[in-house]
């Protein structure tokens, strides 16, 4: 069986399965897409033997809506990271953001965070960042299919992203504040959709 939860903001993705696995009593599942504590969205999950299929899953199309905030940097590249002030000489105008934020639009080239679970050497990034080694991870292509700006009020972008798989949303805001010369990093995160999967699609909502 394959079906989609909305894990709610604050628990791992692994915790989410925990919880989904105690509920229907299930020996075997496992889920696509790692969603970080910080987010929010669209979890899709497989029982038995349908974990095999997961892969198929992991490759669909997905939608995004995230909250890039200006003004300082992350070294987690969102909200649970150390901070740093970057300094500010303009507050770029709305057409300067949206020039900036369409440059990423199509194959690009991105870096993943550090903190992620990328593996250099055979070891997650994220395990080697925390005991402070010095990490540099490859920049891969990834396909931005789509980017929509909902709202900017200066310090906080809102987004609509749909890419393809393996984009990392903290990269998308920490570059699009690089570009722009403020700083920037990942402040919120929901994800809206996985392939045919939406929010009104899942199961379990309200009992996460």
């Amino acid at each position: 069986m394959i079906f989609a939860i909305y894990k709610p903001k604050g628990i791992t993705s692994a915790e989410a399965l925990r919880r989904i696995k105690r509920k229907i009593g299930v020996e075997k599942i496992g889920h696509a897409g790692t969603l970080d504590p910080l987010a929010s969205g669209i979890l899709v999950v497989a029982t038995g033997a349908d974990t095999k299929k997961i892969s198929e899953v992991v490759a669909k199309e997905k939608e995004y809506v995230a909250k890039i905030k200006f003004g300082e940097t992350s070294e987690t590249d969102d909200e649970e990271g150390k901070k740093t002030v970057a300094p500010v000489e303009k507050i770029p105008s709305l057409q300067e953001v949206r020039e900036a934020v369409d440059g990423f639009l199509g194959e690009i080239e991105q870096r993943p965070p550090i903190f992620s679970a990328v593996k250099i050497a055979g070891k997650e990034a994220y395990k080697r960042a925390r005991k402070g080694e010095h990490i540099e991870i490859p920049a891969r292509k990834v396909l931005i299919k789509k980017i929509d700006i909902l709202n900017y009020v200066w310090p906080i972008l809102e987004l609509r992203v749909v890419t393809g798989p393996g984009t990392y949303i903290r990269s998308l805001a920490r570059d699009i504040g690089e570009r722009l010369g403020t700083g920037g990093y990942l402040a919120e995160l929901e994800r809206t959709a996985v392939g045919e999967f939406t929010r009104e699609k899942t199961v379990f909502r309200e009992e996460l």
